[in-house]
């Protein structure tokens, strides 16, 4: 491994900040037993100040620490929680439990703690180690998550376990398919989980600098993408590097990500340059088939005294907000700070394609009250601010032990609702890595990597900013058609569920719980219920995938001469009438485009050549349809026939004297192209090339007497051969 560190000098104080700790390209190319753990979530400090062991909250809010870490039920949890439809909240934590390798844990609501499964019970862990990343509830209620060690080959697992503990071991990542999952997966609208590796994969270049996965529920596999895949000898992975957040399904149906280093930017040549791996990081999206675009490559924005306006080295993931924007954090840079030089990270807005806008740059506020170093996705709360939390700053120094923050999305105004205390053995927390996660009762809840009273194992927490109630989907995204539940309070007496608009029928199965379907018709956006007591929304859109498409494809005439042909697709779907445009295109080149009308799209071409071409129709897929390929049509272009006519200059004509012949091809077809002879007989006398469908040939040596003089039109690719009728040339003395 190795460690990278910046020390910046505040106020008389040497402060150290940890960039990452990351494997280097070669770690972990062995099979088998591995002890390596992962440090990347530790800091050093040099601290010389001292301030009050009780964090301050700067607002009008209620914080709570709900538990706290003993070592024996787990220990530094960096990932968020997850509420489940019991009501109970259930989490990871990296070490501790009853091995020292991490554990699986369940909390109430009030904050009573149970271990439900310590993981490396065995020797070298084949059950996994070291969860990093958040759990993730699936449609059954059952959870999935990642450990990034463990597993039959050390490189870290995917896993299955239900809420009393039973778990399941789902694939065990061997380097070549991926190494270190860090982060949790996303189950998307098809039911399968999406997520990433930080390292492994390999390509044709030899990269191993993480992929994207795709995973069945019962645990089938299969690698969608390896970074790195393209790039120069100075940026070698343009595409992006070491995702290290968990993927986001996006309500247009595709992936969302980031990626920590790789970019086409390398800021200052220093900023970015981790572990070997150039790049200051990416965002990009990608199709649940597997094609991935690059929208964004950080430090593309610089001043002349600040690489990097933009920030670098996005750590978190993406939050699609109300707008249909996406949010998300950097870890490092971004505006100048007098005092302190480049920032301490940022927060930026996104386009779906691809625009980028700064909202905030850390350590603006003196002595970085508004903390620094964000490691972690935002959260969209119910009143449509933007919740999240930082590693480092806080409580009037650049070395407290991180801070809750709100920012509006609109005017970028931040606002530090938390400082935990930077003491070690804090009784509130320190170094809250954890995404944010806020309840259905509108309260936020999250974890803090150390402090607490039991040893400085980490703790959980809530804070209370007085925000209402909302409900929440399981699963987020799904087909028209699929069951969905709908979790929330006070739900009892419910009249109505629609879904961006579109009613939908439903059960009210308890106070806590909605049992409905997707709705025909229905497209992305925020559910709503109407309950006695009021309209509650879902604090996310669900996503429902464009519907599926089916395309055919039909000849005006096959086989066809040589000339116009019309193409007709047909786009049907049980979702409604598909608009939008189709691509016809001959093998893998484009012939041109069409607009859907009633469901059909035609293309006339005089394009193709003869002889047999295969023929496809693409729609092109658009917010409510899918796109779909038909099946490729054997269009049969025969030859145009050809009429070949000659003549003579002079005829009779006199020995020796030069007599031309032009032969003049036709076709209904076009204009041929190609080679013609002439002849004496069975001799050749000459040819030449066609030119506008005509061919010349002069010639003085014709004998004195009668020749059958004729032309023969070789044919083309498109024409075919000809011969024309003699012309008895007769030569005088």
């Amino acid at each position: 491994m190795r460690k990278e560190t910046t020390d910046l000098k505040r106020n008389g104080f040497s402060i150290v900040t940890r960039t990452l700790l990351v494997p280097a390209a070669t770690l972990g190319t062995q099979a088998g037993s591995r002890t390596r753990k992962l440090e990347w979530l530790k800091r050093l400090f040099g601290v010389g100040l001292l301030c009050a062991t009780t964090a301050i909250a700067l607002r009008a809010q209620t914080f709570t620490s709900l538990l706290s870490f003993d070592g024996a039920d787990g220990a530094n949890p960096t990932a968020g929680l997850v509420q489940a439809p019991d009501g109970n909240f259930y989490g990871t934590t990296n070490g501790g439990g009853t091995y020292g390798e991490g554990s699986v844990f369940q909390m109430t609501p009030g904050g009573g703690l149970t271990t439900i499964y310590s993981f490396c019970q065995q020797s070298l862990c084949p059950d996994g180690a070291n969860p990093y990343g958040a759990l993730v509830l699936a449609v059954k209620g059952d959870l999935y998550g990642t450990t990034s060690e463990g597993g039959e080959y050390g490189y870290g697992t995917v896993f299955k376990i239900t809420s009393s503990g039973k778990l399941t071991t789902l694939h065990s990542f061997d380097f070549t398919d991926g190494d270190q999952p860090y982060a949790g997966l996303v189950q998307a609208s098809n039911g399968d989980f999406y997520g990433t590796t930080i390292g492994g994969g390999g390509n044709a270049s030899g990269s191993q600098y993480g992929t994207i996965f795709k995973i069945t529920p019962s645990g089938t596999l299969t690698t969608l993408y390896t970074f790195c895949s393209q790039g120069t000898e100075d940026l070698p992975c343009t595409d992006g590097a070491t995702p290290l957040a968990a993927l986001i399904q996006a309500t247009d149906g595709d992936l969302y990500g980031t990626t920590e280093s790789g970019g086409v930017n390398n800021g200052d040549g220093y900023a970015c340059d981790i572990a070997g791996r150039p790049g200051c990081g990416t965002v990009f999206k990608i199709t649940l088939e597997g094609k991935l675009s690059t929208l964004y490559s950080f430090c593309s924005q610089s001043s002349s005294v600040a690489p990097c306006t933009d920030g670098a080295n996005p750590v978190g993931g993406l939050v699609q907000a109300s707008n249909g924007n996406f949010y998300g954090t950097t870890y490092w840079r971004g505006a100048f700070i007098t005092g302190l030089g480049q920032g301490a990270g940022t927060v930026f807005e996104i386009t779906p394609s691809g625009n980028l806008t700064t909202l905030y740059t850390f350590c603006s506020q003196t002595d970085c009250a508004d903390g620094g170093d964000p490691e972690q996705t935002l959260v969209q709360g119910i009143d449509t601010n933007l919740y999240g939390t930082t590693s480092s700053g806080g409580h009037g120094t650049v070395t407290g032990g991180g801070v809750i923050f709100s920012i509006n999305p609109n005017g970028g105004i931040m606002t530090p609702l938390y400082n935990f205390c930077y003491l070690e053995g804090c009784t509130d927390g320190q170094y809250p890595y954890a995404v944010l996660i806020q309840g259905t009762d509108g309260t936020f809840f999250g974890t803090t990597d150390n402090g607490g009273t039991s040893g400085n194992n980490g703790t959980v927490f809530s804070l209370s900013m007085g925000l209402g109630p909302f409900v929440e989907t399981l699963p987020t995204a799904a087909k028209v058609g699929a069951a969905v539940q709908i979790l929330g309070n006070s739900l009892t007496g419910t009249t109505s569920v629609t879904l961006n608009g579109t009613a939908a029928a439903f059960t009210v199965v308890s106070g806590s719980e909605i049992t409905t379907s997707v709705p025909t018709g229905a497209t992305a956006g925020y559910v709503q219920v109407v309950t006695p007591s009021g309209t509650l929304s879902s604090n996310v859109p669900f996503v429902v995938p464009p519907a599926a498409t089916s395309t055919s494809l039909a000849s005006s005439l096959n086989p066809s001469a040589l000339g116009p042909v019309t193409f007709t697709a047909t786009v049907t779907s049980t979702g409604g009438t598909p608009t939008g445009t189709v691509t016809f295109k001959n093998g893998s080149s484009t012939l041109g485009t069409g607009a859907l009308s009633g469901g059909t799209a035609t293309f006339t071409t005089s394009a193709l050549s003869a002889g047999t071409r295969s023929i496809t129709a693409v729609y092109e897929k658009d917010a409510d349809f899918a796109s779909s390929t038909s099946s490729a049509l054997e269009q049969t272009v025969e030859q145009a026939t050809s009429s070949t006519a000659l003549g003579s200059s002079l005829n009779p004509s006199t020995s020796g004297q030069a007599v031309t012949f032009t032969a003049i091809v036709t076709s209904t077809g076009g204009t041929p192209t190609g080679t013609a002879t002439f002849k004496n007989g069975s001799s050749n006398l000459g040819g030449g090339t066609l030119s506008g469908g005509a061919v010349t040939f002069t010639t003085s040596t014709l004998s004195v007497g009668t020749h059958s003089i004729t032309a023969v039109y070789h044919g083309s690719t498109d024409f075919s051969g000809s011969t024309s009728s003699v012309v008895s040339q007769v030569v005088n003395q």
